[in-house]
């Protein structure tokens, strides 16, 4: 009973979100990567300007392959720039290309929410790895001692989905920055602007959707848990 019920309604909403925001950030950044920007700058040179401009000199820009593989790592502290991102002259590379620098700016500045996410890392790494088998581990045995393991299975689970909310405002931050930067240091047009919020504003939604995903998700097991306790 614990397997079939009306509770997955819940990963069903969760999975539509993430399918949607998926198909809308990689419809958004093809539209826009076809875009070329009139300052005629790539993504790496976007970044770099505006690392330059920011006064982190210590930041490399690297080519990573794959698509939408953007990030920037914090532990070696590099700008990782995909293959439609590192040499493509388009609105969708530099606006990219900004945001990860912003996740670069933020990490020099200390922002606080990222260097909180920061320390958050191990733990959720841990309750992602731990929550599902203690969850079906105490859902299986009928007795107090399962519904203790049940709980211990929540707890650790929240830590991902706390994971999850932190990074919403990390991500929103690095995007008004990079808006801010594109349009201060004259990468793009006027007319451009509107094309870079579309895109960066697209990729934000998956970070929502994830994060709504796994408080579905979250609340799905808090519900089968109470039934279980009853």
């Amino acid at each position: 009973m614990y397997f079939y019920d009306w509770t997955y309604i819940f990963v069903v909403i969760g999975a539509l979100l993430s399918i949607a925001a998926s198909a809308k950030v990689k419809s958004t950044f093809y539209r826009y990567a076809k875009v070329a920007s009139y300052s005629g700058m790539d993504g790496k040179e976007a970044a770099r300007r505006v690392l330059a401009n920011a006064g982190i000199h210590d930041v490399a820009i690297t080519h990573v392959a794959g698509e939408l593989t953007d990030h920037y790592d914090p532990r070696t502290k590099t700008v990782n720039l995909s293959d439609a991102v590192y040499s493509q002259r388009s609105v969708a590379a530099i606006a990219v290309a900004a945001h990860e620098c912003g996740h670069a700016i933020q990490h020099n500045q200390q922002y606080f929410p990222l260097s909180f996410r920061s320390t958050l890392v191990p733990v959720a790494n841990i309750g992602s790895r731990a929550a599902w088998p203690l969850i079906l581990v105490g859902l299986f045995i009928n007795s107090n001692t399962g519904y203790f393991i049940l709980q211990l299975g929540l707890l650790a689970f929240s830590f991902s989905v706390l994971f999850q909310l932190v990074t919403l405002p990390v991500e929103f931050n690095a995007s008004h920055r990079a808006l801010c930067m594109i349009e201060d240091y004259q990468m793009i047009s006027n007319e451009e602007q509107k094309g870079a919020k579309k895109v960066l504003f697209a990729a934000a939604l998956t970070y929502v959707a994830a994060a709504a995903a796994s408080i579905l998700q979250l609340l799905r097991l808090m519900l089968i848990a109470g039934n279980r306790r009853r």
